[in-house]
């Protein structure tokens, strides 16, 4: 029999390629140049950060230790770019000069007061407590040494600005710069008169905020308590009770409490010379005067003190 050829012999299955081995090599890092020579040993502890730079602490400093300048002209130069410095620290100690200034040199400070107030306004908006305490000080030394020449600052509206920010900040949660800012204010009712002071504080009775609204009260009542009947008269009856009725129903007590107190100045002023049945000469003047829901809480105020 004849062979086949080789070319139809039945294909061989090719032998698979052996696996190679897999060596690991072990990967070295790259040190540092720091890391040369340095073991676990001798190896030191990482430094600690750097402390956060101290916080400068500022003194409040009570108007009777302030004492003059030696040389108050030459000083008086730099006390405005004292104010607008960028460094806080600064700005107190300059608000603090502005204090001795206010108390031994007035006349000096005259003349850059208006400018001094705006300057106040904006360190008392600063977020930074001791900065807005300092300068509420500063605000009770300038009323004390300037009083009612504070009004005459018009065109910039600066003491209308001072008095808002003032209200503010007696009304807000911090409790000293609160308290610091309830002294200022009565810094300004004992020295300014009366009369022009009402119209200043009559505005803010109708406040959108309510502790400002209080506040505004609380100096008008203590603004009234200065005032003698022909002051109070003067001023008018109708307008204070008009001022009074919006806070006699207000949500805060203090607030209720200082139009409670306006009223009844009105009421004795009033019946000074009543002579004969002062309840019902009030009654129908109340009635008269104001409209009847008004008229009924005037009213009903008196009857309860």
């Amino acid at each position: 029999m004849a062979l086949r050829p080789i070319d139809n012999a039945l294909p061989t299955t090719p032998e698979r390629p052996k696996k190679q081995a897999k060596l690991s090599i072990p990967i070295q890092t790259q040190k540092k140049p720091s890391d040369f020579g340095v073991n676990e040993e001798n190896k030191a502890s990482p430094l600690p950060p750097p402390p956060p730079p101290a916080d400068a602490s500022v003194d409040y400093i009570s108007s009777e230790k302030l004492k003059p300048f030696e040389d108050p002209e030459s000083k008086i130069q730099g006390l405005v770019e004292g104010l607008e410095s960028q460094d806080w620290v600064k700005v107190c100690e300059s608000l603090n000069d502005v204090r001795r200034f206010s108390l031994h040199h007035s006349t000096v400070l005259l003349p850059i007061l208006e400018k001094v107030m705006l300057m106040l306004v904006k360190a008392m908006n600063n977020p930074r407590s001791a900065l807005c305490k300092t300068s509420i000080m500063a605000a009770s030394d300038i009323f004390n040494a300037f009083g009612e020449k504070l009004l005459d600052f018009t065109d910039s509206g600066a003491f209308d600005r001072l008095l808002l920010q003032l209200l503010l900040k007696a009304s807000q949660d911090k409790k000293f710069v609160c308290e610091e800012a309830d002294k200022s204010l009565k810094s300004m009712v004992n020295t300014i008169a009366p009369l022009p002071l009402l119209n200043k504080l009559s505005g803010y009775v109708n406040h959108g905020n309510l502790r400002v609204r209080a506040k505004a009260a609380v100096s008008i009542s203590n603004s009234v308590s200065k005032m003698g009947v022909d002051e109070i008269k003067e001023f008018g009856l109708v307008r204070l009770l008009q001022m009074a009725t919006g806070s006699l129903n207000d949500r805060l007590p203090e607030a209720r409490e200082a139009a409670r107190s306006i009223v009844f100045s009105v009421y004795k002023a009033f019946t000074e010379n009543e002579d004969e049945n002062p309840g019902e000469a009030w009654q129908s003047f109340c009635q008269s005067s104001l409209s009847p829901i008004q008229a009924q809480s005037i009213i009903k105020a008196v009857g309860s003190q």
